[in-house]
């Protein structure tokens, strides 16, 4: 089998790079099942992301890709975290602990000049972004090395963006995909539509190659996919069972539970708009809530209240991201789910 001309690999499938729930185990499976298995660095520190690096460097069976944030870090605002604090408080008593011992600090930072001398030791084949792309000089070193960019576009206005500003290929990312939108021209959600309305506008309006994300977690939904013109697919949610990734066991069930059947866009984890399974937080301070502070600053006060409720069996608290197709989502190896999404049996 010949390799996949833009990304390298033998399957057009990327495993999308999902925070908090993989690591390069389940990245390393994927890319021994001949698809591109890709690692989340949005929420590691500079030594942690050393080491996933080191291991995807020295263990990959072909390319894989490393993911970033491209967000500008919010000013703090002393009164709206004030505010969401209180709006938290009842919990924090419900659940025995002190709001007054919050720690500071945002838990997620954009790609910056450390993270490119973090990547200068194994150039990795493929880097991909959200919400937008890098400054021109760290994207200018990163393609000297022969690295594929890639990035997400929501809109035909960002997807335009992307390629006017050194992309080599587009992430159609459908209103269907879980965990955080990539939306990074505007932040108003009535732009967001879903990824087969999507894909053949973005594959119209630029010339790069463009990958379907959102939704997609069969073969059916592949061969779709590629027959409105996608290059490639990216799937999430469906490899979340797969032994390999690090689900926590509250996501687990909800995903095989009822639950999953209701999805929305949410702020009350991050700040941003983002998709996950409703549970009680949700219900009751989102799904949109003014009081959220700007991402990714309204993580921090919600963690501990996570932390708390999952000792006690509860996702009440917890970003329980979620496209809303899950049904290709199933407890099977991650080698065996890629297989199965380019329809063998």
């Amino acid at each position: 089998m010949s390799a996949h001309p833009l990304l390298g690999s033998q399957l057009p499938i990327i495993q999308a790079p999902m925070a908090g729930v993989q690591d390069s185990t389940l990245a390393l499976a994927v890319c021994r099942a001949g698809g591109l298995g890709s690692i989340p660095a949005a929420m590691l520190g500079p030594e942690a992301l050393a080491a996933e690096l080191k291991t995807m460097h020295e263990q990959a069976a072909g390319p894989w890709n490393v993911n970033f944030f491209c967000h500008t870090p919010p000013t703090a605002d002393d009164q709206r975290e004030a505010a969401w604090r209180q709006a938290l408080a009842p919990y924090y008593q419900e659940l025995g602990l002190d709001i007054e011992s919050i720690p500071s600090g945002a838990g997620r930072r954009p790609f910056d000049a450390q993270a490119l001398e973090l990547l200068r030791e194994c150039k990795p084949p493929v880097v991909s972004f959200h919400f937008g792309l890098p400054q021109p000089e760290l994207l200018d070193e990163l393609k000297s090395w022969g690295t594929t960019v890639l990035s997400s576009a929501t809109t035909v206005g960002e997807a335009l963006w992307l390629e006017a500003h050194g992309a080599d290929a587009v992430i159609a990312q459908g209103l269907e995909a879980g965990g955080h939108r990539g939306m990074f021209l505007t932040e108003d959600v009535t732009t967001q539509v879903s990824t087969f309305a999507l894909l053949p506008q973005l594959v119209e309006a630029v010339r790069l190659p463009v990958i379907a994300a959102g939704g997609i977690a069969d073969a059916a939904g592949v061969r779709a996919a590629k027959a409105l013109g996608a290059v490639a697919v990216q799937v999430g949610t469906a490899y979340l069972l797969c032994p390999e990734a690090n689900t926590s066991a509250v996501h687990r069930q909800a995903l095989q539970s009822e639950a999953a059947l209701h999805t929305a866009l949410t702020n009350v984890f991050s700040g941003r708009p983002a998709r996950g399974i409703v549970n009680r937080v949700i219900r009751e301070l989102g799904p949109i809530s003014e009081l959220a502070p700007a991402f990714p600053l309204a993580g921090t006060a919600i963690t501990p209240l996570r932390g708390a409720a999952e000792k006690r069996g509860s996702g009440d608290f917890s970003p329980l991201w979620a496209g809303q197709n899950v049904r290709g989502c199933k407890p099977i190896s991650a080698t065996e789910l890629t297989h199965l999404l380019m329809g063998a049996h």
